[in-house]
């Protein structure tokens, strides 16, 4: 229990920094959708969407090649070193070759009046991709705290920028207050291009506040580990593009696949009903800033099997709580969202809750191929997910619209859930507990159709189905406890 306690520690200081920078950042929704319509909130969708695909090309699996070999090099400068200059390296080539086709990118993804959003995500995405190992050697060295404060000072950044361009300066100019520099750099014409502005400052100050971890390890490329690692980096970058097109392939493929009047419309609709998604989503990414380098650590040890079992179970029981609280107090979180314009979308919010709990189960599911060196699964499992995430949404979306795409995220990902764990069985197998961790889905589902059934006075209504949920998850993990300290 020790171990995960210290698991549950360095999750919740992840946590941290994910908690409060995704809410600081959900914050940012009422200001987007209260200034622009659905049209211009689905152009920056679709460009973010964009930006995911070339991220993870650009960090092609290193990252989590990065905690295997420091586990098993003594030197973690000489693994640093030589995935941090394959970065660099690749990085200033997309620069340069991003850069110069800039104009024909952004006539590509149809802002071809403002090829400077172009140009600013390029740099977005260098500087993302160069603070990807400094966070990771971090992680490895267990300096959750560091690790937060910079997530922390890049989201205040980040804010504050949109807040000064959003606010402060329109504010100014109608009052008729007039500052030299505001005059200067504010260009209202820009319309989202100052939320790409603020991005590009605050990955720049992300970059800056960690090149200590950069400074002191010694760079040096060790060409034969290099090798080891594309080896094993490989098959992440093909299950990453998977990943991220089953996250993402519903925005661009919306705006293709619904008429031209409305499909942007559609998009940000979309795409801000999804953010509602955000107390699930921080929740597993918390999870696996702390659980990546937990899994590596324990991957030796006798208990390890046992340890991942108990995790899932843990996992599923919080998740379903997440799932469940965000759905029957919708009618408060909705309010986030400033424009009317975009509650009809709300639909999806119970069908992409789960998804993303599947996405987190699958998450526990995957540790069996990369703690074995069987990455070449995780490919295979992904781009199974991203086929069915494709073929669904282009037989949905014509007649469902954003509905099809939420229901062919669910369903990706309990496939992929599904397929990972006959896999396992087979490769690595692992005795979790089904019995509790169904018990608990089961009853997240069957509370929130309750509350479908009586909620008019849902803020009653609604606390109460939460402590039940809690009250059953204790009593549950009270009888495992038991029976577990109980002779045979």
């Amino acid at each position: 229990m020790s171990i995960l306690h210290q698991l549950a520690g360095q999750t919740a200081i992840y946590g941290l920094s994910s908690i409060v920078g995704r809410l600081l950042n959900f914050l940012l929704v009422p200001l987007y959708t209260g200034i622009f319509a659905p049209e211009a909130y689905g152009t920056f969708s679709e460009l973010m969407a964009v930006v995911a695909f070339v991220m993870v090309v650009l960090t092609y699996g290193f990252e989590t090649a990065f905690f295997r070999y420091v586990n098993k090099e003594e030197d973690v400068d000489r693994v640093m070193g030589t995935a941090f200059i394959s970065l660099i390296c690749t990085s200033l080539l997309f620069l340069c070759v991003a850069s110069y086709f800039s104009e024909s990118i952004a006539d590509l993804l149809h802002v071809s009046s403002q090829p400077k959003f172009i140009q600013w995500l390029i740099y977005i995405i260098v500087f993302d991709v160069l603070s990807t190992l400094p966070f990771a050697k971090l992680r490895v060295e267990q300096r959750a705290w560091r690790f937060a404060s910079i997530r922390l000072i890049n989201i205040a950044v980040n804010i504050g920028f949109n807040l000064f361009f959003f606010l402060l300066c329109p504010y100014l100019i109608k009052e008729g207050i007039t500052v030299d520099i505001i005059a200067s750099i504010y260009e209202p014409s820009l319309g989202i291009g100052y939320i790409f502005i603020s991005n590009l400052i605050a990955s720049a100050v992300m970059l800056v506040l960690l090149s200590p971890e950069i400074f002191k390890t010694r760079l040096s490329f060790h060409f034969e580990l290099w090798k080891k690692m594309s080896r094993f980096g490989f098959p992440l970058l093909i299950g990453g593009l998977a990943y991220v097109t089953n996250e993402m392939a519903d925005r661009l493929l919306l705006e293709y696949l619904l008429p031209p009047e409305t499909a942007t419309a559609q998009v940000g609709i979309y795409s801000a009903c999804y953010k509602i998604s955000i107390f699930m989503t921080l929740f597993i990414q918390a999870f696996r800033y702390g659980a990546e380098p937990f899994f590596f650590a324990q991957a030796e040890k006798k208990d390890a099997k046992i340890q991942y079992a108990n995790v899932m179970r843990y996992f599923v029981a919080f998740t379903g709580f997440i799932f469940l609280s965000i759905n029957v107090f919708i009618e408060l979180i909705k309010h986030f969202i400033q424009n009317e314009a975009y509650h009809v979308g709300l639909e999806v919010v119970p069908i992409l809750l789960l998804a993303n709990l599947f996405l987190g189960m699958y998450f526990n599911l995957s540790v069996w191929y990369k703690v074995s060196e069987r990455t070449r699964y995780g490919a295979y499992i992904s781009v199974f997910g991203a086929f069915i995430t494709i073929l669904l949404n282009i037989l949905l979306i014509p007649s469902y619209s954003y509905v099809g795409s939420a229901w062919a995220t669910l369903i990706c990902y309990a496939s992929m859930c599904l397929l990972s764990f006959l896999l396992s069985r087979r490769h690595y197998p692992i005795s979790y507990d089904w019995k509790y961790i169904s018990t608990y889905l089961i009853s997240a589902l069957a509370l929130f159709y309750v509350w479908g059934l009586w909620h008019d006075d849902y803020f009653v209504v609604s606390t109460l189905l939460c402590f039940l949920y809690i009250f059953g998850v204790m009593m549950l993990e009270k009888r495992k406890k038991i029976s577990i300290l109980m002779p045979k």
